[in-house]
């Protein structure tokens, strides 16, 4: 489906990072847009880069009832949409035997649910018009595991099989789900995301940032060109950088034998 000028498009967590960036290149495209996050002032921010019809809400994608308020207004102020991006998302960095259920409710309730509520609230419509795409974002860590990620992989697992059962569903009806699995990308989320302890396996909090900046080798500007121009190309699953088509080659290529591979790298990197 060819992105043009005219159409509309969500995206959640726009107030930085791949929400961000997808926003501006969007709206290059001269694509109407609703933007949403729970980040206010990052929110008006994007807003103001943006020189095409935008609304913006302040939302909580793991509240149903508050998506549902977020659609109604797409719909009054736009009348249709053409793509959704589910691309809120937060971490948590924590090993199983340390994880409350607090912190699993939290992170599953907004990378997993809110996906779904995001795709349920707008889904019907694109149905009645029999065009659209659904955009979710996973992970690599949806096609593989990593230490000290437990949650956040399940989460991302969840999204990918939501995904492609999804896609199952939809054939012939004109509306298509496609999963973006990034690998490094340059933004905050290690930096606003939740930890245990300074521990981790013998990794402090800043070494993991640190680390994690040296390895991102994906702008989220770059990453937003890869999405988009999958999407324009009918891809149904989009590696968003090279770490990313590596690791999940490897997976591919040694399903069990890449817990060996992670293992050396993180001595590495120590």
């Amino acid at each position: 489906m060819k992105i043009q000028a005219g159409q509309v498009a969500v995206v959640t967590g726009a107030a930085s990072g791949i929400g961000r960036a997808l926003a501006q290149a969007l709206a290059a495209r001269g694509v109407k847009l609703a933007l949403a996050d729970w980040n206010e002032a990052g929110l008006a921010e994007t807003a103001q880069l943006l020189q095409v019809p935008v609304i913006t809400r302040k939302l909580d994608v793991a509240d149903r009832a508050d998506f549902e308020a977020f659609a109604a207004e797409v719909q009054a102020a736009h009348g249709q949409v053409d793509f959704v991006f589910n691309n809120a998302g937060v971490a948590l960095l924590q090993r199983v035997q340390d994880m409350t259920y607090v912190d699993l409710n939290w992170l599953m309730n907004i990378n997993f649910w809110g996906v779904v509520h995001g795709t349920h609230v707008f889904l019907p419509a694109m149905l009645a018009r029999n065009s659209g795409v659904i955009v979710n974002l996973s992970s690599l860590y949806g096609l593989m595991a990593w230490p000290a990620n437990s949650a956040y992989s399940a989460a991302k697992f969840a999204v990918r099989g939501y995904t492609e059962a999804m896609r199952h569903d939809l054939h012939r009806t004109g509306v298509r789900a496609v999963s973006v699995h990034p690998g490094g990308i340059q933004t905050s989320i290690v930096r606003n995301a939740r930890f245990t302890s300074d521990d981790l396996g013998r990794i402090d909090r800043r070494k993991l940032e640190r680390d994690f900046d040296k390895f991102a080798m994906t702008s989220a500007d770059q990453a937003a060109a890869i999405i988009l121009n999958g999407v324009e190309r009918g891809r149904d699953r989009i590696v968003v950088g090279k770490d990313a088509q590596v690791l999940s080659l490897l997976t591919r290529l040694f399903p069990e034998k890449y817990f060996n591979v992670i293992r050396a790298l993180q001595r590495f990197a120590r």
